[in-house]
């Protein structure tokens, strides 16, 4: 088996992916690089998901990429703007041409004494039938860009008789092309970005459709376009106008997330009475979007233009609260004797976290429990060399943490090329001290991961503060030399002791 040798390896060409290719060909500009994906197309999540109507459930002005400015007037975006998005960058930048397609990880091993990555993959044909091919790529560094959830499927609850229904099932994450909805009752389950996404969407042409939750959610209307950014970018030049919008939203964000924490009745009260406004005095809002936990627990669910809201209004849609009991040949029979008929029954029951596309990760021939690690600044974990991953925010978009994530890989690697060294590391030296889940979310898909997860510690830099504020001062301008990461040109392969240090 032939292997191939670049300075860095990227894992993923989606949006983080992309985003930190350009950053590297920016910044350090002299490394070899190359981008191994596991599907056909550049995208990730954006080329994944195909079901109706799939948008941001963020604005894209910090959505998008620090470097490329949005210009679209809609800053709820639609799916296929957003590919259109990753993929123009992709292209302008010269990016795709470093693009492995088809090439899905399995497996990373470290060597010290070699100061190298190994990471072993399988290349899948284009044409049908024909066998998978093993692939071996050796870095100095490797760049985890592969996202937060398993792509081969979403997480689906063991719902009761679902083989006695005899209309269609259907997953989000696995919507199927050419699925006829029009004129059939469809049934919703879910409460979450993925469901709000749907049911307006459906309704536009359903007979009718029904959102069935266990438990209601958050949910805010927002405008789909932003008055003020459109207005700045037919007066400023477009990156100026981008960079203002882009803090303005972030400040704005930032402000909402604390006043949340701190008087988080008072914004419960906040969001109930924009509910009620939209849907009338007589609905019962109480029921069915009046949650049992506090604002940003759990994300909250954006809705552009209240479209979900007409859609009930107008009768082409319901909210109904209530637990299923079982799938029957017509539908649904719930907890309280009612009973939901479908057609069509789709399942936005969310997704399943896994850490790094779920790539068996070995230094020195030791494989990593990375439940048992610590995360670093959000970006490396402990005992780990030469690895970052890029994972954004659980309060504001993903894309936030992401760029600066890259930016502190690059400023990583430019100091290691100015001393010299081959090997950086995050030492946990202090085995005392108190750890946390890593993330502080009560979200049924994060507390079925947690467990697998690395923890986080009590202190920085161990400290995720989902800050972005914060993490510039941390990933932009903080100190490489912080008793933490450590530096080395190691001759042989750690010692056990060391191992049981880190």
């Amino acid at each position: 088996m032939l292997s191939e040798h670049f300075d860095i390896v990227i894992v993923g060409a989606g949006l983080s992916g992309i985003g930190a290719a350009h950053h590297l060909q920016r910044r350090c500009s002299r490394r070899t690089y190359a981008i191994l994906e596991g599907r056909g197309a550049i995208g990730g999540t954006w080329d994944l998901f195909r079901y109706p109507g799939i948008r941001s459930d963020s604005d894209m002005y910090t959505m998008g990429y620090s470097f490329r400015p949005w210009t679209n007037p809609k800053a709820i975006a639609d799916g296929p703007s957003i590919l259109g998005y990753i993929r123009d960058t992709a292209k302008e930048a010269g990016i795709d041409r470093h693009i492995r397609f088809n090439h899905w990880v399995t497996r990373a091993s470290w060597s010290s004494e070699d100061a190298i990555w190994t990471v072993e993959a399988v290349r899948m044909p284009a044409q049908d039938g024909a066998p998978n091919e093993p692939v071996r790529i050796t870095c100095n560094f490797l760049f985890m860009c592969s996202g937060y959830y398993r792509y081969s499927a979403g997480y689906l609850p063991e719902f009761a008789g679902t083989d006695r229904f005899k209309g269609q099932i259907v997953h989000p994450q696995k919507w199927p092309g050419g699925l006829d909805y029009v004129n059939k009752r469809v049934v919703v389950i879910g409460s979450g970005a993925t469901a709000v996404t749907l049911v307006p969407e459906l309704a536009k042409t359903a007979a009718h459709v029904t959102m069935l939750q266990r438990s209601p959610t958050y949910i805010v209307s927002r405008p789909e376009q932003d008055a003020v950014a459109n207005w700045l970018r037919r007066h400023l030049p477009a990156k100026a106008a981008y960079a203002i919008t882009r803090w303005r939203l972030v400040l704005l964000g930032m402000w909402f997330y604390r006043l949340c924490k701190r008087q988080p009745e008072r914004i419960k009260e906040l969001i109930m009475k924009g509910v009620r406004a939209e849907l009338g005095p007589d609905y019962d809002v109480a029921t069915h979007f009046s949650p049992r936990y506090n604002p940003w627990d759990q994300r909250l669910c954006l809705v552009p233009d209240a479209d979900l809201f007409r859609a009930m209004k107008s009768g082409r849609a319901s909210i109904v609260t209530d637990r299923i009991e079982t799938f029957t040949e017509k539908g649904l029979k719930l907890a309280s004797g009612t009973e939901l008929e479908a057609d069509v029954i789709v399942t936005a029951t969310g997704l399943v976290m896994e850490l790094l596309g779920g790539m068996e990760v070995s230094v020195d021939g030791q494989q990593i429990d990375f439940s048992k690690t610590l995360n670093y600044r959000g970006a490396m974990y402990s005992g780990v060399p030469n690895l970052a991953s890029a994972f954004g925010y659980t309060n504001a978009s993903w894309t936030l943490k992401c760029d600066l994530t890259c930016e502190y890989v690059c400023r990583l690697l430019n100091r290691m090329d100015r001393q010299g060294f081959r090997q950086c590391t995050p030492r946990n030296r202090d085995p005392s001290m108190p750890t946390e889940p890593w993330l502080d979310f009560s979200s049924g898909y994060v507390q079925r991961a947690m467990a697998r997860f690395p923890k986080q510690g009590a202190r920085p830099p161990w400290k995720l503060y989902q800050n972005y504020a914060l993490d510039i001062v941390s990933l932009r301008y903080g100190k490489m030399e912080d008793g933490v990461l450590e530096f080395s040109n190691p001759q042989k392969p750690v010692s056990s002791q060391e191992k049981q240090v880190a």
